[in-house]
């Protein structure tokens, strides 16, 4: 009796803090307590800070404009002030000028098969003429495209931003949805080499979340490799996005949270994310109470020294094969462990989960060169949820469609090194498909 009065009270303390915690204003972005002892703030001394951040001299000079002295000291009113030196303060701004092109398309007809023959700028977004000659440039249509896939800016502020900043610049919000479904299209080809690119991955990490389209729920899967990321919008939470991207053939590692689905992939190598079993078994330590602590915390402590096994590879201090056999003894004592008898619910179903994937939570001490979590994944989902809470996801799908190109093509370009707006110009500008350079 004592034992569950003691659990009781554990528990009723986390409920009430779980709904202390959902009316709070910050609720959904919300860290938790702050750290007891906090890093100092500011720059560490000495050399470990990096460079020193200051504003260097610009490139070449635009403007100049000359400051003379005042006509009296501003501190007393005398009228009579010596001149000692001039001293030169550089600023860097941004033109807030409209600029509107013309191009005169010489239009021909061939002598041979008759048809109309016309030529096209490097700066047309296309040949277009007539009624539809009137278009937005590529600076436009590329900005329209990151203020909301990689921003997180809806429509409506994205075209307030512009008419803001540029007030001859007057556009509807329909113009941007039009304008990145056109910017996406334009992306598609790209977008389809990085689903053959992800296909050639030697190592993939999966992750879903909620998604909206037409305020109905839908799924937002991403697939992420070390170069490469795939975002796959679908109306279920199913097998299908992963069997269609990778195809169940898939002879890769995959480094995942442990859901259900990807035990489909049988020829794949399969690394378990060791935070996932480390946040569960933390979160059991919270209401666990005398005995029921000690599977949870075994499993910490060899988690733990899973982790201290890589730092010695990584510092050099083990090979390969010691570092495979650690990872083999670490796998059969985790399966030893479980494999007993546990009278707390929670831990048998902690029991039951570890020893199914027995063999998959130190792989990546048998394959050093794999991850041992799915943090590339979690970190490409964050910015997508981030934008999922501001404007809520896409009315149709339609956008939806364009949504899991556009953030495909932007995080990819990131993770290669290439400016997105640099790119989104030379897809916009070039009428042959442009793929993003690996």
């Amino acid at each position: 009796m004592r034992s569950l009065s003691e659990q009781v009270s554990k528990l009723t303390a986390a409920l009430e803090e779980e709904r202390r915690r959902g009316k709070r204003q910050a609720a959904p972005f919300s860290k938790g307590p702050p750290v007891a002892e906090p890093k100092p703030p500011g720059r560490k001394s000495g050399k470990r800070h990096g460079p020193h951040a200051h504003r260097s001299v610009p490139p070449r000079i635009d403007e100049t404009y000359d400051v003379p002295l005042p006509p009296a000291c501003p501190h007393c009113g005398e009228r009579h002030v010596s001149e000692t030196h001039v001293a030169v303060q550089h600023q860097t701004e941004i033109p807030r000028t409209v600029i509107y092109r013309r191009f005169d398309v010489h239009v021909g007809t061939c002598d041979a098969c008759g048809r109309t023959v016309a030529d096209r700028h490097a700066l047309q977004t296309n040949s277009a003429r007539g009624a539809a000659a009137g278009q937005l440039g590529p600076n436009v249509h590329a900005l329209l495209a990151l203020l909301n896939k990689e921003l997180g800016l809806s429509h409506g502020k994205s075209v307030k931003l512009l008419s803001t900043l540029f007030p001859e610049l007057r556009i509807a919000r329909a113009t941007s949805v039009r304008s990145t479904q056109r910017t996406a299209e334009r992306c598609a080809a790209a977008h389809e080499q990085l689903r053959i690119d992800l296909r050639g991955a030697s190592e993939v990490a999966p992750d879903e979340t909620g998604w909206r389209v037409g305020g109905r729920l839908a799924w937002l899967h991403a697939f992420v490799s070390k170069r490469t990321t795939c975002y796959v919008i679908d109306p279920t939470r199913s097998h299908e996005p992963a069997e269609r991207l990778l195809g169940l053939d898939w002879s890769g590692t995959l480094v995942h949270d442990g859901w259900s689905v990807y035990d489909r992939f049988t020829r794949a190598f399969h690394q378990q994310c060791l935070r996932h079993l480390q946040r569960r078994c933390q979160e059991l330590l919270e209401t666990a109470v005398r005995g029921a602590v000690r599977l949870p915390r075994a499993v910490l402590g060899l988690i733990d020294r899973a982790f201290a096994v890589r730092r010695s590879w990584r510092g050099h201090r083990l090979n390969g094969d010691d570092s495979a056999q650690y990872g083999l003894g670490l796998a059969c004592e985790l399966e030893r462990l479980a494999a007993g008898r546990f009278t707390h619910e929670p831990n048998r179903r902690l029991a039951r989960h570890v020893r199914k994937h027995a063999m998959q939570w130190f792989w990546f001490l048998i394959d050093p060169a794999i991850q041992a979590t799915n943090h590339w994944a979690e970190q490409a989902i964050r910015p997508a949820v981030v934008n999922r809470k501001v404007w809520g996801g896409n009315r149709s799908w339609a956008g939806a469609r364009a949504q899991s190109i556009l953030m495909s093509v932007i995080r990819t370009c990131g993770q290669r090194a290439v400016e997105p707006f640099a790119f989104l110009l030379e897809v916009l500008c070039r009428p042959q498909p442009q793929l993003i350079p690996a």
